[in-house]
Parts: C-alpha cells; sequence; structure tokens
C-alpha cells in the first residue's frame, strides 16, 4: 500500500510558490485554528466535477483556511502548468489559496494520492482528517456524502472527527519520470 501521512501525525513543512504571488509556509497561518490542504490541479474530472462543492464547504467553515496544491508534472497536462494556475484561479476566484509543488517533494512528504485528495489539521498541526471530498466527485449530483464537511463539522465543534480516514476518489498524482541513471543500478565503469 503506498504511503499516505497517518492521522494524528504533525503537518510536514513547506515553502511554496503561490498564484497570487506570494511564498507560503506553515507559518504563513499560524493564526488560523484549522487549516485544509489538499492535493488538486487544473485538469482532472474529479477536481472539475467537484470544485464547486469544495467552495460551497470552504465557504461554509469561513474559520478554515483552504490551501490547494498543484504537484502535477505539466508535462504530462500543459493544464497544468503554473501559468495555467494563475489564469483558473483568475478566472473561478476559488477561496482558497492556490500553491504550485513543481519538484513534488511536498506530495510525497504528506503522501498524497490522488487529486483531489484532502489532509484536515488542527491548531496543533495535527492531522486529523484524510480521504476525499465527497464520495462522487466526477459528478456530484450523485454523491450521498460530503466526508470533508462531516469532519469540518466535527472539528469546529470541538468533536473528535468521527470518521478521520476515507479512500480519495479521483486522478493520480502525475509524477515526473526519473532519468534512466536514477532508476537503474548501472555500472558505468
Amino acid at each position: 500500500m503506498p504511503f499516505t501521512l497517518p492521522i494524528g501525525s504533525k503537518a510536514p513543512e513547506f515553502c511554496l510558490a503561490g498564484v497570487d504571488g506570494k511564498v507560503y509556509t506553515w507559518n504563513s497561518f499560524v493564526d488560523v485554528p484549522i487549516v485544509v490542504l489538499f492535493f488538486t490541479c487544473n485538469h482532472c474530472p474529479y477536481v472539475t466535477g467537484s470544485d464547486e462543492v469544495t467552495r460551497a464547504t470552504a465557504l461554509k467553515y469561513p474559520q478554515v483556511k483552504f490551501v490547494g496544491i498543484s504537484s502535477n508534472d505539466a508535462n504530462q497536462y500543459e493544464e497544468d502548468a503554473f501559468c495555467r494556475m494563475v489564469e483558473r484561479m483568475g478566472e473561478l476566484q476559488f477561496p482558497w489559496i492556490y500553491l504550485y509543488d513543481e519538484t513534488q517533494e511536498v506530495a510525497k512528504a504528506y503522501g498524497a494520492l490522488k487529486t483531489p485528495h484532502f489532509f484536515v489539521f488542527d491548531k496543533a498541526r495535527t492531522l486529523v482528517y484524510c480521504g476525499r471530498g465527497i464520495d462522487s466527485p466526477r459528478e456530484p449530483k450523485n454523491s450521498t456524502c460530503n466526508d470533508l464537511d462531516n469532519a469540518l463539522r466535527d472539528i469546529t465543534s470541538q468533536k473528535v472527527v468521527h470518521i478521520p480516514v476515507t479512500e480519495p476518489i479521483g486522478c493520480t498524482i502525475k509524477w515526473k519520470c526519473p532519468s534512466v541513471v536514477e532508476s537503474c543500478d548501472l555500472d558505468l565503469s
């Protein structure tokens, strides 16, 4: 089974450029009680299908900061290039910060598996929820459960998240291909 950050883990550090021209770290959110960090992108139909549900959830919880991160290799999907991220945010005006993980190190540290994949951290930056937003992100009209909303309702009510882990549903992260030398043990002598 692939690695994903376990519940109860501390949030790994990051330092990433945002589409707003600023650079963000965890210190950027020091006064925010709850942060939803989610791995997303521009092209995935599971993301684009559920973006408006994510928007509605973000607007429902003004005390929660939503931070989207795109880690996809733009060489595989041009739509996921940083300039396209800027364009998409300008066009759609999502209520979250949108960051670019060009090296993919942040996605690896968190164990991001899909787009979208949500990680909810409390004030101590401890992971309290990990998984999907809704159970039908490609076709939200067929959704019967908003797991992210349920988790946020629990945590904002000072309750333990009753379902802390769900299976993310979406496209896989588009990982960069390693070079031949990096991927093989070649004796070049």
